[in-house]
């Protein structure tokens, strides 16, 4: 045998049932009657048949109810059809639901809603409609399509207070959903389809945080090769035109033309670094470094870069090993970075301070943790506040020309976020007009290394590649 799982519409009461009802209604009536009809024949020696034929008309009268009786009776089975239903499958299924939603009935009253929406929109009182909740018009004109009778709707609209914000909602019709004690819950027992009307919200803000954000790189990153391209393509063209027999002008437009070319590469470069370093985001480096060997490394190899620049590099790391959990290149690619743009936009103040340290914190047991403080420091102009925020912005840039003259290509601080990121790192920046800037940036230190009075044991040696004993 097989389980008749067809769903069938609710049985209207029966005219035996409703007799059956009535006859209960009227019980203590009937009793009355029957006993005064017992005293008529017996003591007050009525007729039989006379006691008969009025007490047919009185079980008549106390069974048929008048028509007044009959619209109130109505009016209280509807009135009891529109009260909260009990614990039913409807219920759990909402709460299931991850999203804010509501259930409705036809009349557009809010008769129960998940812990999703009460933690995002409060919790309504009996009988709110839902409007006093969902003040969106185009949500209220979805809604009322639906209760209607028509199909099922899904719009979307965006919030500008307290914050921007995109919503999606899905409003659909459905019916209640009853079980009897032992038998599967089955839909529409009660009122049938689209008795009530379900309401499902999603949050789209950070998805279209993501579109726009990859849109603005794209038209950023075609911007900034068009340029350089463009550039190219026209020299080709006067190379092939009125310069070609011009030994003069060929020089000079083939040396600008490799400086675009160069530019173009730069460009390209960075950006498939920033490619990588987001590929590899969720995935914390495991081999253990020494930062002060490499931060003395790096500045090792930007030293001809600086003497070029008239600029001096004063270096401060510990004697001892400072180990971190790291990727080598992407470490060395953060320190050129900060200390190369130290070098390109501080070269007035003819001094780079560059420091190292660690910054304890007491543990358990005796033990000291901390982190390790890296910072650049420029004696340069300095950047306005306004800026700060979004130094790390893919593309942005203080000054576009003197960017471009420095060779930048406005995308070092963003790859420079993204590799102090995976590395759980932060990054600081402290700056104002005319008095400099400085880039911080906090290293956790190697969990696995013991540091006891800020002596780090469990190391051996003092290169780049660290080994726990």
């Amino acid at each position: 045998m097989s389980d008749d799982t067809t769903e069938r519409p609710a049985a209207r009461p029966g005219l035996r049932s409703r007799l059956r009802e009535r006859i209960a209604e009227q019980r203590w009536v009937l009793v009355s009657v029957a006993a005064v009809a017992v005293l008529a024949v017996f003591v007050a020696r009525v007729p039989l048949l006379l006691v008969a034929g009025g007490g047919a008309l009185l079980l008549l009268a106390a069974i048929i109810p008048p028509p007044r009786r009959l619209l109130v009776t109505r009016r209280r089975r509807e009135a009891r059809s529109l009260t909260p239903w009990p614990e039913t499958g409807m219920k759990q299924l909402a709460d299931a639901l991850p999203n804010p939603c509501f259930i409705v009935d036809r009349r557009g009253i809010t008769r129960y809603v998940n812990r999703a929406a009460r933690v995002r929109f409060g919790d309504p009182l009996p009988g709110d409609p839902i409007s006093l909740r969902l003040r969106v018009p185009v949500l209220l004109e979805a809604l009322d399509k639906v209760m209607a009778g028509g199909p099922a709707q899904r719009i979307e609209w965006s919030e500008r207070v307290p914050t921007e914000s995109w919503l999606e909602a899905y409003v659909t019709p459905v019916a209640e959903l009853v079980s009897q004690p032992g038998e599967p819950a089955r839909a529409g027992a009660v009122g049938g389809a689209g008795r009530f009307v379900l309401v499902t919200l999603q949050d789209l803000t950070e998805q279209r945080r993501l579109e726009r954000m990859r849109a603005d790189f794209v038209a950023n990153a075609s911007h900034e090769l068009r340029t350089p391209l463009a550039s190219l393509t026209g020299f080709v063209e006067t190379l092939q035109g009125p310069a070609r027999d011009d030994p003069v002008a060929r020089e000079r437009f083939l040396s600008i033309m490799l400086q675009q070319g160069d530019r173009m590469r730069r460009l390209i470069d960075d950006l498939l670094s920033l490619s990588r370093i987001e590929l590899k985001a969720h995935v914390q480096p495991e081999t253990v470094l020494d930062l002060a060997s490499l931060l003395r490394q790096a500045c090792d190899a930007l030293k001809p870069v600086a003497d070029e620049a008239g600029v001096a590099l004063d270096i401060e790391t510990p004697e001892t090993a400072c180990p971190v959990r790291a990727d080598r290149d992407e470490l060395i690619e953060v320190i050129e970075n900060l200390v190369g743009n130290a070098i390109k936009y501080g070269v007035t103040g003819k001094k780079v301070e560059i420091r190292l340290s660690l910054a304890p914190q007491p543990g358990e047991g005796g033990r000291t943790g901390g982190t390790f403080v890296m910072s650049v420091r420029d004696f340069g102009p300095g950047i306005a506040a306004e800026h700060l925020p979004r130094l790390t912005e893919r593309f942005y840039r203080v000054d576009a020309s003197r960017s471009r003259e420095t060779k930048g290509t406005g995308l070092g601080l963003a790859i420079v976020k993204h590799i102090l990121t995976r590395h759980k790192a932060r990054l600081e920046i402290d700056s104002a007009p005319g008095k400099g800037a400085v880039f911080t940036v906090r290293f956790p230190v190697a969990k696995d290394f013991e540091m006891l009075a800020g002596d780090i044991k469990g190391v051996s040696g003092q290169g780049v590649g660290l080994s726990q004993n």
